[in-house]
């Protein structure tokens, strides 16, 4: 199902989106350098002796200021895509709304054990309370690849179904 995403999203020109930076174990450095671009983290960072780390943020597909993660993998992985993925693009300015495309548990009982499912990774969310997370959020849920049944819209805490 991945790749048909891929494909079907790279013909209308979504692309990967990868963000590299340095990390270090010193939390004040981390604070200092955020903002920087990444060879000004290197440098800030050799510069008070601790070793850079390299790293990345990357998103499946962004256009337009959207970012899309498909997530048929494990459970935990949604909760990354929500809290530390979308949320990096969200504050590097990079995106303006996320989508998490996740398999209804109709789909999801026909796959491996311990992927996320929509009803689930919902009541997550809901239980979390408003304003979490804090990046405008779209969940998209599928019975199958080809047949879009809901849209729950997830703008700054408010859900709504379309």
């Amino acid at each position: 199902m991945n790749k048909e995403f891929k494909q079907l999203l790279g013909e209308k020109n979504w692309k990967e989106s990868r963000v590299n930076y340095w990390v270090t174990k010193n939390e004040r450095l981390i604070r200092k350098i955020l903002a920087m671009d990444q060879k000004d983290q290197k440098r800030e960072i050799e510069a008070t002796g601790e070793i850079p780390i390299m790293s990345y943020n990357q998103t499946d597909f962004v256009k337009n200021r959207v970012a899309v993660e498909v997530q048929f993998g494990k459970y935990s992985f949604v909760a990354y895509d929500l809290f530390v993925k979308h949320r990096a693009f969200y504050v590097g300015d990079t995106i303006d709304v996320g989508i998490e495309i996740l398999p209804m548990k109709s789909l999801q009982k026909n796959m491996s054990s311990g992927v996320a499912y929509y009803e689930a990774e919902l009541y997550n969310i809901v239980r979390q309370g408003r304003g979490v997370p804090a990046v405008p959020i779209l969940i998209n849920r599928y019975r199958s690849i080809m047949k879009p049944i809901y849209i729950i819209k997830c703008i700054m805490g408010t859900y709504l179904m379309i």
